[in-house]
């Protein structure tokens, strides 16, 4: 028994260092989170970058609902949900203009590790679609229908924003018509954004 657990500690610590983890950190049990209830992201400029072309979606501004757990002891998996998310004003290269509609709602919010009032974690279960003239595409992560793409982000106490990284995901375009060549099937994507949450949150973890 103690010979099973040590081996499953272990491969718990190497896949921590894979994401530049900590072992202690990425063990951590527990999280707290208050008040929790119904909040609100509104972030300014937000990107979507296709990583083999260079070229950039920027929307002019974007906004998420969702629900963060209230309470001690809980699971960093699922910690909060995201139940819609907006995006306005969104153009491309050559100045064209794109819709985003976002599906496979809710995606989840998932605690991964704890530092000095700042939680890293993920975001889960991304997928969307873009619209614009004579070019469409669908972002996801490994597949056009996988709904499993996924973004690496940062929350802070003490600002009560959440910041999606551009590192540490897994997105991807698909299905795409038309564009002439700005994105292509396949491509890598980033995605950026700063929240501004509302009621701000504190999340700890022992």
């Amino acid at each position: 028994m103690w010979k099973r657990s040590g081996s499953v500690l272990l491969a718990t610590a190497a896949a921590a260092a894979t994401i530049g983890l900590g072992a202690s950190q990425a063990l951590a049990a527990t999280w707290t989170v208050k008040p929790g209830g119904a909040i609100t992201g509104s972030a300014g400029t937000t990107t979507l970058k296709d990583t083999s072309t260079g070229n950039t979606l920027t929307c002019k501004s974007s906004r998420a609902t969702g629900t963060a757990k209230s309470g001690s002891g809980l699971s960093g998996t699922g910690i909060a949900s995201i139940k819609s998310a907006t995006f306005t004003t969104c153009s491309g290269p050559l100045g064209l203009t794109f819709t985003v509609k976002t599906s496979h709602l809710p995606w989840s919010l998932n605690a991964v590790s704890y530092h000095s009032g700042v939680t890293n974690g993920t975001i889960t279960g991304i997928h969307a679609t873009l619209t614009g003239p004579s070019c469409s595409a669908q972002v996801d992560g490994t597949g056009a229908t996988a709904n499993n793409g996924k973004v690496s982000g940062t929350y802070t106490n003490s600002t009560h924003k959440l910041k999606i990284l551009t590192t540490g995901g897994n997105l991807h375009v698909y299905n795409v018509s038309g564009c002439a060549g700005l994105i292509n099937s396949g491509d890598s994507t980033t995605f950026s954004a700063s929240y501004a949450i509302s009621p701000g949150q504190t999340i700890t973890s022992p």
